[in-house]
Order: structure tokens, then sequence, then C-alpha cells
């Protein structure tokens, strides 16, 4: 058995010490970096943390062998994932596969140190934080952006409205209106103004910002936008009629959040504050007796 156990352990240290050999064989060998990546590297002290400054450098170099592990269904995805997180900290496709081999390979390093020394439950946790870290802070930016454009929208649709029927058409109005705002739903009206300057069309156009955003609120303006141009309705109308209809919509989302909070509220009531407060009232009934504490134990 413990001979066994010897091979297991050798075999262990013999693969990981082949890996970082390995590894070592990759970061010394000459790598094209995308230039891409390049040129987010040489800006990124301007743009991002040391920290993260610090991760993309070291991890540049593995960045075209991840992006060729990914494959292209999974590159077009999360390069699509980058785009509805709004390039969060300057983020490119080729900054977020530096990221993953750098996170990667840290945690692989990490959770093989903690298995060797026995601890299986804390190399599991190294090891799914080498593999997600990267694809969580994609997450977490997706979800905040979408939470800020979705605050951001109805308001901006009534300035819109006022705007427009001032008398400026929609192109001019749009521009104007976008010159006043900051922030991810900016970002994304300048977007599709650009594109609409370069030649394409105000549905197609919209229709890519739909796509970027996994928002509601944005495919309802989109749609209702597209209808009210086929049907001809005025627009300063429109825009108003789907300003009221998103603060309805969230104010019904709100109802629904807070309708499932009372049970999670109920649950953490019962399971932390009903058995505390028994706690205290039976001891402050047993100190309020007199009784002999030192007896009841044995002491």
């Amino acid at each position: 058995m413990s001979a066994l156990i010897g091979l297991g352990l050798a075999l262990v240290v013999g693969l990981s010490v082949a890996g970082i050999a390995y590894g070592i064989k990759l970061y010394r060998a000459e790598a094209k970096v995308p230039t891409d990546l390049a040129i987010a590297l040489e800006i990124g002290a301007s743009r991002v943390s040391a920290k993260d400054s610090a991760i993309d450098r070291a991890g540049m170099r593995f960045a075209p062998t991840v992006l060729s592990t990914m494959g292209p269904k999974l590159v077009d995805k999360k390069r699509r994932k980058i785009d509805m997180a709004g390039n969060p900290g300057g983020l490119t496709l080729d900054r977020y596969a530096a990221r993953r081999a750098a996170y990667g390979i840290f945690g692989g390093l990490t959770g093989l140190l903690c298995l060797i020394s026995g601890y299986n439950l804390f190399a599991v946790f190294c090891l799914a934080y080498g593999w997600f870290a990267a694809d969580l802070l994609i997450w977490q930016a997706i979800r905040a952006r979408k939470d800020v454009i979705e605050r951001t929208l109805p308001d901006f649709l009534d300035v819109l409205a006022v705007v427009v029927s001032a008398g400026l058409g929609f192109r001019q109005a749009l521009d104007r209106v976008a010159e006043k705002y900051e922030g991810p739903w900016a970002d994304e009206l300048r977007i599709t103004l650009r594109q609409m300057d370069m030649g394409v069309s105000r549905r197609i156009a919209f229709e890519e910002m739909r796509k970027r955003n996994e928002s509601e609120q944005v495919s309802q303006f989109v749609t209702a936008l597209q209808q009210g141009e086929e049907l001809g309705a005025p627009i300063a109308d429109t825009l108003i009629q789907i300003a009221n209809d998103m603060r309805r919509t969230d104010a019904q989302n709100s109802r629904r959040r807070a309708a499932k909070a009372i049970p999670k509220t109920t649950v953490v009531t019962l399971v932390f504050m009903v058995p505390a407060t028994l706690i205290l009232i039976v001891a402050n009934m047993f100190l309020g007796s007199g009784a002999d504490v030192g007896s009841i134990f044995g002491g």
C-alpha cells in the first residue's frame, strides 16, 4: 500500500516538474504577440490598475495558445460577452486570453501544491479559481453595465422626446442628447451613431445595439422604435410611451424582487436570530434563578 502511495506521489511530482519545464520553454520561446494585445499592454498602465497590467504581461505569451485551444465558436462567443461587458478597463479578447492563462497557471500550480500537501478541498478551490476567474470578471461587468443602462434609459428617452418635439430630426436629436450623457448607455449610443455615419442603416445599427445588450428594456426600445418607424407614428409619442412602459416594468420587477426577498429574510431569521434569542432568554432565566452553576456542571 505504501509503495502505491509512493508511486502516486512520484508520478504527481514528475508531471508537475514536466509541466513547469514545458511552461518555462514556452515562456522563453519567441512568441508573436497579437497587435491588439501589444497596443493594450503598451498603454495599459493608463487604463487599468497595476495588478491587471502585471497579470496581462505575465500571460501575454500564452494568449495565442489559449485562443487556438478555445476554438472559433468559443472565441466568437467570448468576444460577444466582452462587448456586452463594455470592454471594462480596455479589456480585449487577447487581453482576456492573457488573463485566463495567468489565472490558470497560478490556480493550477497552487492547486497541485495543495494536492501534494493533502489539502484536497483547497486544491479544488484553487483549480476552480484558475478556470473561472477571468470569466467571473466579465460576468460581473455585464451585470453592472446592464443595471446602469436600465436605470439611465427611461430618463434618456424623456429628454430625447423633448428634443425631438422641439423640431430636430431623430438622428440629430440622438447625437445632441448623447453628448450630455456619460457611462455605458452613452457609449452604446456613440457606437450606434458611428455605425450610421459609416453608412449602416438605422435599422441594422439598432439591431446591433440589441445584440450587444441582453437587456429587456433595450430590446423593448429597439422594437418599439422600429415599429413606430414602420407604422409612421410620431417619434416623440413613441419615446414617451416606451419610457412609461419601462418605468412600469421596472416597478413590477422591483415588487417581484421584494417578494422573493421575504422568504429569504424569513429563513435567515429562523436559522440565526431565533436560536440566538432563545439562548439569551434561557440563559437570563437560568442566571436569574440563582442556581449554582458549578454544582450543575460538576465543578
